[in-house]
């Protein structure tokens, strides 16, 4: 068992496998041209497997899958099954902007994934074009209803932006809804290499929009869900993400690991230490000594201070959001 130094058990490992992406949204990275073709020097999927596994013996039961885009790294479904079939119960989901949801879904599901987190920030595709500075919305619904079709849980997660997307939110919430879809409105976090016009709302907006036509009540906070969760009066229930509170840390229970092998012990921070070399010596033990340092050192906080406005340098490509 992964245990940091502040009692908090370490069970839940979020890997990005490429830093790429097909979309190039405000909030991430929108000043990356789109032929940017930067070398990756990245872990294979067979040395990714090598220090999944060592994850998973020393107690890892939830793992996701982020990028970049996770769909754009060729064959990920491969990857996936070397997962499943080495812990079948492993919580095993990943985290799409769902473009390329449609043409993957159905190997996806044979491979053992088991739940699906759609970006989905809009349902105008004028808006759609504004942040991701493609079309890409037809795309984006089309993976969605495949996705749905082939039996996947999904939730749906929304950056709440001033004056772009805040008219939407009932729409999306019903959008989520009526899917049967848990939708999560996210604080957005402010970073170095986001568009600087930018202005997010806070929890309280979010839930002032929403209460002009429903009605609903705060449910209890379940222990590690980042999300605080708010039910409806028919019994749906919807989530807000809010990091900008250090309660978002007490209950930390994630690692990540980059594409390239850095392993990181906070969103927020830009300490990481890597387990490249190890990897590909196949030091399984060196590998290991790497994670559990990364474990004693992960902090009790971030370093993010909404009131200070200070901006996170790491770009968030990179690590998965």
């Amino acid at each position: 068992m992964l245990i940091d130094s502040y009692g908090r058990v370490i069970d839940y490992l979020r890997i990005s496998v490429t830093q790429r992406c097909n979309f190039r949204c405000l909030y991430c990275m929108p000043k990356t041209p789109f032929e940017w073709s930067a070398k990756e020097n990245l872990l294979s999927f067979e040395e990714l497997f090598m220090f999944v596994k060592v994850c998973i013996d020393e107690g890892v039961n939830k793992i996701r899958i982020t990028g970049g885009e996770p769909l754009v790294r060729k064959d990920l479904h491969k990857f996936i099954a070397m997962i499943s079939e080495y812990k079948q119960d492993i919580d095993l989901a990943l985290t799409t902007n769902a473009s390329l949801l449609k043409q993957q879904a159905q190997e996806l599901k044979k491979a053992g994934l088991k739940r699906i987190n759609i970006s989905l920030d809009t349902l105008k595709e004028e808006t759609a074009f504004k942040l991701a500075q493609k079309n890409i919305l037809k795309e984006v619904l089309s993976g969605i209803e495949e996705a749905l079709k082939v039996g996947f849980k999904i939730k749906f997660n929304t950056v709440a932006l001033k004056d772009i997307n805040d008219i939407e939110f009932i729409q999306l919430l019903e959008f989520a809804k009526e899917r049967n879809c848990q939708i999560r409105f996210i604080e957005f976090m402010e970073n170095y290499h986001a568009y600087g016009d930018l202005k997010g709302l806070k929890s309280e907006d979010i839930l002032n929009i929403l209460a002009k036509k429903y009605s609903f009540k705060a449910c209890e906070k379940l222990p590690n869900a980042p999300a605080s969760l708010y039910e409806l009066d028919d019994g749906y229930r919807f989530g807000i993400i809010d990091p900008h509170s250090h309660d978002f840390c007490d209950t930390c229970n994630r690692i990540r690991l980059s594409a390239e092998g850095l392993l990181i012990p906070c969103l927020y921070y830009d300490e990481a230490l890597s387990i490249k070399k190890s990897i590909k010596n196949k030091d399984i033990q060196g590998a290991c000594e790497i994670l559990k340092t990364v474990i004693k050192n992960k902090s009790e906080k971030n370093r993010w201070n909404h009131e200070d406005n200070k901006s996170s340098t790491r770009a968030f490509y990179q690590t998965g959001g």
